[in-house]
């Protein structure tokens, strides 16, 4: 496909964005509950585009190369959100669904068979897929989702003007007030383990602005990062007895290691405040989170414009999720495991 270079408004993140509430096994701060389809169901019904929608206007049918990073909850849900949006657009496409289990190899292997396949464009979920995409083409157009900062990742010139063929939507989560309700769940608090995996730039950023947070709260931070996931096990079993809390923000290795964490943090009695909803369902705290689903709505958003009406990812800013639409989630399962009381929070 040929990209036509004509300027398009960006997509507003509010006008698609609506409150949407997933429970964490417990409580949540919305009310409305929200559909959960697995990645799998929408790979098995996109596979072959909307068959249930005639054609585009000029009779395309789209090919889309769809590479996710890893398998885990919040992920699956952009995956869910993205092809939600492509079908809700009407046009006629076929998806071809990849999952790298973590790999950076297999995700050079799989963008390349996209460049090869001669895809009109690509979905690339999290930061390792959006790279290996980036690397392989500079002509298919390139839509993110769950990258906390593409311009600090290499991926684009700065996330307000892309200039390339990268654009999409940031999964920035609110960090600072993560540790803000770290400080009110657990006041007694001195000391903060903040765990990720070395090798995920995003990580590295959120993780410095954690430690920017606790200065100004008062606490101690210290690192404690992974190399791969086998890892986990040694690394969380050495926070015991060191750090009062720990705090995880959205690491896809942790993420997906979640029940490693919980298992062994909460035997131990050292509670985790997590960066997003599906880590707190798998033993989490507590976060304050965004809606991975709607994050995936609104890079397919983008992806249809791209597509339909010939604009530019280099001109599409980088799209946010609104602080007024984040949601509180615990885990009350963990809280009763831990004793810690959660009355005094507004789960209304």
């Amino acid at each position: 496909m040929k990209k036509r270079m004509t300027k398009a408004a960006a997509v507003s993140m509010a006008a698609v964005m609506a409150v949407m509430m997933a429970g964490c096994g417990s409580s949540t701060s919305n009310d409305t509950q929200a559909a959960d389809t697995s990645a799998e169901a929408a790979a098995d019904t996109s596979a072959a585009g909307d068959t249930d929608t005639e054609a585009a206007a000029d009779g395309t049918t789209y090919k889309i190369g769809l590479l996710q990073l890893v398998q885990h909850e919040a992920l699956d849900k952009c995956n869910e959100g993205f092809i939600a949006a492509l079908d809700a657009s009407g046009i006629s496409y076929e998806v071809d669904q990849q999952n790298a289990a973590g790999d950076t190899p297999t995700c050079t292997t799989i963008a390349q068979k996209f460049v090869n396949d001669g895809d009109d464009l690509i979905f690339a979920i999290a930061t390792g897929a959006a790279q290996a995409c980036a690397a392989e083409t500079e002509d298919i157009p390139i839509v993110l989702t769950a990258v906390t900062d593409p311009a600090g990742s290499g991926l684009v010139d700065t996330n307000e003007a892309p200039g390339g063929n990268v654009t999409g939507s940031s999964d920035l989560t609110p960090v600072a007030k993560q540790i803000e309700l770290l400080t009110q769940i657990l006041p007694e608090a001195k000391s903060v383990g903040i765990l990720y995996c070395s090798a995920e730039s995003n990580s590295e950023i959120q993780a410095q602005l954690a430690h920017e947070a606790c200065e100004a709260a008062g606490l101690t931070a210290t690192d404690y990062t992974v190399a791969t996931s086998n890892d986990i096990q040694t690394v969380v079993e050495s926070m015991v007895g060191n750090v009062d809390v720990i705090y995880a923000p959205t690491d896809n290795v942790i993420a997906a290691g979640m029940p490693t964490v919980a298992m062994i943090a909460n035997a131990n009695g050292l509670p985790t405040i997590v960066g997003e909803e599906g880590m707190c369902t798998a033993g989490g705290l507590a976060t304050y989170t965004i809606d991975y689903t709607e994050l995936g709505k609104v890079a397919g958003e983008m992806a249809v414009k791209i597509l339909t009406e010939g604009a530019s990812p280099a001109e599409m800013p980088i799209e946010y999720y609104p602080d007024d639409k984040l949601r509180l989630v615990v885990n009350e399962e963990t809280a009763a495991e831990l004793g810690i009381d959660l009355s005094g929070l507004n789960l209304e």
